[in-house]
């Protein structure tokens, strides 16, 4: 009969749960086989007793049980390796303008979906083997939309996945937009509290503004240059991550974005040369590095942008102007420190008309 084998556990699995990484690294065996096992006392780590449902950590022996004692199963089909062309390959590798151990930032360019769909079969998902590596298939962790265009960070492996999951969900990332849009705003910044649901009759494919069904949806936006009155320069920060929030948002206010066809209609485009692609970019993506650090990158303006801007005549020293620090939130006071505040005015108060007594 053949002997136990002996895994260990690697810093990328760290704090998964066992039938996580069952999952990852024996997905012939089913979750009723690893119950099983655990039952009759043959699964262990690190010589105790396991169940499925206990997290790992990196160091940590696993045994599992011979092949033999697992019964068969129907084959489960696995995700095949993409076979890309050396012009996919080097296509993918020259949007790479950040990489460390853990990480890629990506300079997507506009008209290139991020994952497929529906007569969607060119999409950089697919490209993602292009950048792999022997310790598996980078990992897309957020998404732009098709025609938009700048930073996307793509982990490279599960545990790196999860930890920039949580930074997207937890609004700890901080992602900065640059965006040409019809008209000029009145103030030179400002924030837009509009909640977004999709728009019934198209699909799921546009959002519109809804008290009602809409889901709460932030951002915030300060103007960078002025056109006239023609058009303006816009830096947007998203305080959530609804589905074309920036677009919708901007649209909202009488601003939307130069090439929005489908949230600002005919009025979207400018004349003059201006190219009629959307005018959107995702310029730069803070977000904390999964060992400590930040990841803070800087992606450049696609041609079609950065020739309107010049043609234009916006300055680019304009970028680079400071941000402003984001509004303080008001700081609520305990009712204890209430109460002793009003004590104390009545106090002085007092003391006043004692004064004048």
């Amino acid at each position: 009969m053949a002997d136990p084998r002996t895994f260990t556990v690697s810093d990328d699995d760290d704090g998964i749960r066992l039938d996580r990484w069952f999952k990852r690294h024996l997905p012939d065996v089913s979750f009723n086989v690893v119950s099983r096992w655990a039952r009759t006392g043959q699964l262990r780590i690190n010589g105790k007793k396991a169940t499925p449902g206990d997290r790992i950590e990196a160091g940590q022996e696993i045994r599992v049980p011979p092949p033999e004692a697992a019964p068969a199963k129907s084959a489960r089909p696995q995700r095949k390796r993409e076979v890309l062309t050396d012009d996919e390959i080097q296509f993918v590798r020259d949007m790479v303008i950040y990489e460390d151990e853990h990480a890629f930032v990506l300079n997507k360019p506009p008209g290139l979906a991020t994952q497929g769909g529906t007569k969607t079969n060119r999409h950089l998902d697919r490209l993602l083997d292009g950048i792999g590596d022997d310790r598996g298939r980078p990992k897309l962790v957020h998404r732009l939309d098709k025609d938009t265009s700048g930073a996307l960070l793509v982990a490279r492996t599960p545990r790196a996945a999860a930890h920039f999951a949580k930074a997207f969900s937890g609004r700890t990332a901080r992602k900065y937009y640059w965006a040409l849009v019809i008209g000029v705003p009145s103030a030179e910044e400002g924030e837009i509290d509009a909640p977004l649901a999709k728009q019934p009759g198209t699909g799921g494919e546009k959002m519109h503004i809804s008290e009602e069904h809409g889901l709460p949806a932030k951002t915030r936006w300060r103007v960078l240059e002025r056109a006239g009155n023609r058009a303006a320069w816009v830096e947007l920060q998203p305080l959530t991550g609804r589905t074309h929030q920036l677009r919708a948002h901007m649209a909202s206010i009488g601003h939307p974005i130069v090439g929005d066809a489908k949230y600002g209609g005919a009025d979207a485009f400018l004349t003059g040369g201006i190219s009629r692609k959307l005018h959107l970019h995702a310029r730069q993506l803070k977000i904390d590095a999964l060992q400590g650090g930040k990841i803070d990158v800087t992606a450049e303006l696609p041609p079609h942008i950065a020739e309107s801007f010049h043609t234009i005549g916006f300055d680019k020293e304009s970028g680079t102007r400071p941000r402003p620090a984001p509004p303080r939130a008001p700081q609520r006071t305990s009712k204890p420190r209430r109460e002793n505040r009003r004590g104390a005015r009545r106090s002085r108060a007092g003391a006043k008309d004692r004064g004048r007594r």
